[in-house]
């Protein structure tokens, strides 16, 4: 598991028998032949520190000894020691600049200069480097991407991104590393993964009172065990969480991902996902829309396009996950890409690749995704959210204006530990990523106050498409649902043996700088029961008429065939519409137009196949407002349709 991390470790594998440099235009001396032998003997027995004092000397005795250089700055680079190494490096180079057989020369001291970030230093190496190989060798194609990299990442350096990670505070530092940090939508609950000193990984989840975090704790006995587990998703209420394990638990494949609920303060056992997700290949690095409605992971099974690519499984109406696809081309490349997070507005996904043109390792990226076009071609997130060193993952909250990560401190190139980080995000990447709130409240009855599990679902009044649809908590009645911007929708919360709640949200008219502070809308949802004789009414908040006029827009069909839905699914229930209008224009003339309106509902029912004598149609006209006719607002609250039981 602690391959999750994602650290790109540039450990090198030396076979020296496979970048023996030939040293063919003169005979070493029979002394510094010796010492390079015994070097070499030395490295063989895993003894590097020894080895060294031997090259040194063996060069001392011929300084023109070009493999000599070359294991030197390898056997420097194996134990950390960079500077020499490159030095070591250039040497070996200058002695054949023109050679084939100072490949291996060339592409060390490159690598090196990549690895360290400086891609100045690098480029005329790699351009001379370049020189030695037809550009459609296998060779000169590599180099020809390293290249690549070197002038992205100079470029980059030269326009930073204006960022400023700060580390979360310290009380979640319990362990040596933290990493792959997420946050509900209203980014008061924490879950991230520890690697703990026995070298167990487990979740823990801290809860932000909004000045200071708790103290972290384990976020279940059901789901954390002695093995490991890791790479949480959560959806945005919290209470749906899909995480990795891959020892332990009985699973189809080396690792695979594993689904939990949460009902009240418990965590249910999770559950293998299942042999449509899981195969007997690699499965990992989940990531949730925040409904949890959508599935993105990372897998190496048949049918991708590189090693590891990121896959999407969708949760059907029966609540099962269909058969996973690939994200495809302008996402996946050849190479590798990783810790996929679908924002908040299910349009933007953050990635990490090493694939996609970077500043080496693995990047970040972001792409976004058009019903028409499919995902956009990724783009970098630059420097210095990006550096030489691997980036694995970013979370970033619903309002679009915070991310979340894990940094690896470094110390002399080894990583030492991982600390949970947050920074603004640059201008450049808020115009990007378009920002969400949020509602948040509980549901319960209007009489008995008791939890319901009610739906709650999200339309989009354009398309009529489910935009998102959450459950209540059953003991709490707890809910959190995503509000886009952007359009109209329409929200529905729905309980059998209840009358359904309408509300409706426009963000049409929102200026193109305006932007959701995140900060939600707190909507505590009553329900009242479908019961005969009740007075209590609901409106419908979602039907649209023109200033004085009768005849239902468009975009009114969404409301009018939930209620239809409603009344087919309970056939013994009679309703009455009343139409109501504000205290403007002639009262005879409201009384006929609210009246009017209610029967523009009662016709597309009865077309609908509802039964005529089960819907009254009726006209209040401006008698019976909600509030004053004193401000604009309340005269639009007054002109609306209402619907109760009989």
């Amino acid at each position: 598991m602690k391959s999750e991390k994602w650290r790109f470790v540039w450990l090198l594998t030396f076979h020296f028998s496979l970048l023996t440099f030939h040293s063919s235009l003169y005979a070493q001396s029979a002394k510094a032949k010796q010492l390079y032998d015994q070097s070499i003997k030395l490295f063989g027995e895993r003894r590097a520190n020894e080895a060294i004092p031997f090259m040194e000397q063996a060069l001392k005795e011929d300084p023109n000894f070009a493999d000599a250089h070359l294991k030197l700055g390898q056997l420097y680079e194996f134990t950390k020691r960079y500077e020499p190494a490159i030095t070591a490096y250039r040497n070996a180079v200058r002695l054949q600049p023109d050679s084939p057989a100072s490949g291996a020369a060339y592409q060390s001291l490159s690598n090196t200069l990549l690895r360290l970030g400086r891609y100045s230093e690098a480029i005329p190496y790699l351009e001379k480097f370049q020189t030695l190989f037809a550009a459609q060798s296998a060779q000169g194609q590599r180099i020809a991407r390293q290249l690549e990299t070197a002038r992205f990442g100079q470029d980059a350096l030269q326009h930073p991104q204006t960022v400023d990670p700060k580390p979360l505070s310290s009380v979640l530092q319990t362990t040596p590393s933290q990493y792959f940090p997420v946050l509900t939508a209203d980014e008061q609950t924490l879950v991230f993964t520890v690697l703990k000193p026995e070298g167990d990984e487990d979740l823990m989840t801290a809860s932000f009172n909004g000045e200071t975090w708790s103290p972290p704790i384990s976020l279940s006995p059901n789901i954390n065990t002695p093995e490991n587990e890791g790479t949480p998703s959560l959806s945005a209420d919290g209470r749906m969480l899909v995480f990795t394990a891959c020892q332990g638990r009985k699973g189809f494949g080396s690792c695979d991902l594993y689904v939990s609920r949460k009902t009240g303060d418990s965590w249910s056992t999770p559950d293998n996902l299942g042999p449509t997700v899981n195969t007997r290949y690699y499965e990992s690095q989940p990531a949730l829309s925040a409904d949890g409605r959508q599935l993105y992971f990372v897998s190496d099974r048949p049918g991708g396009r590189g090693r590891r690519d990121i896959w999407r499984s969708d949760l059907d109406a029966t609540g099962n996950w269909t058969e996973p696809v690939n994200l495809g081309e302008s996402v996946n490349t050849p190479q590798n890409e990783a810790s996929p997070f679908l924002h908040a507005n299910g349009q933007s996904l953050f990635f990490a690749s090493d694939g996609h043109v970077g500043m080496g390792g693995y990047d970040l990226f972001v792409s976004d995704f058009d019903v028409s076009s499919g995902w956009s071609a990724p783009s970098n997130l630059g420097y210095p959210i990006n550096t030489s060193e691997d980036q694995a993952s970013l979370f970033v909250a619903a309002n679009g204006t915070r991310a979340y990560y894990s940094y690896e401190e470094q110390k002399e190139g080894v990583s030492q530990k991982s600390r949970l980080y947050a920074f603004d995000l640059p201008e450049t990447l808020r115009e990007r990523v378009k920002p969400v709130s949020y509602l948040k409240g509980i549901i319960a009855d209007a009489r008995t106050k008791k939890p319901l599990p009610a739906t709650v679902e999200l339309i989009d009044l354009k398309t009529n498409a489910v935009v998102s649809r959450v459950q209540a908590d059953a003991q709490t009645g707890q809910y959190t649902a995503i509000l886009p911007t952007g359009g109209e929708y329409a929200l529905y919360v729905n309980m059998p043996g209840y009358l359904f709640k309408s509300l409706s949200f426009d963000f049409t008219q929102r200026t193109k700088g305006e932007r959701s502070v995140g900060t939600g809308v707190a909507l505590s949802v009553p329900l009242e029961p479908a019961v005969s004789g009740a007075t209590a009414k609901e409106t419908l908040n979602n039907l649209f008429f023109e200033t004085g006029r009768y005849d239902l827009a468009d975009k009114s069909r969404t409301e009018l065939d939930r209620l239809s839905a409603f009344l087919k699914a309970n056939p013994a229930v009679k309703v009455e519409i009343s139409g109501h209008t504000d205290d403007r224009g002639d009262a005879a003339a409201n009384l006929t137009l609210s009246q009017k309106r209610a029967q523009s509902v009662v016709a597309y029912l009865t077309g609908a196949g509802i039964d005529a004598g089960r819907i009254r149609a009726v006209g209040y006209g401006k008698t019976r407002p909600l509030a004053p006719n004193t401000s604009d607002e309340n005269r639009r609250q007054n002109r609306r349709i209402e619907w109760r039981v009989l």
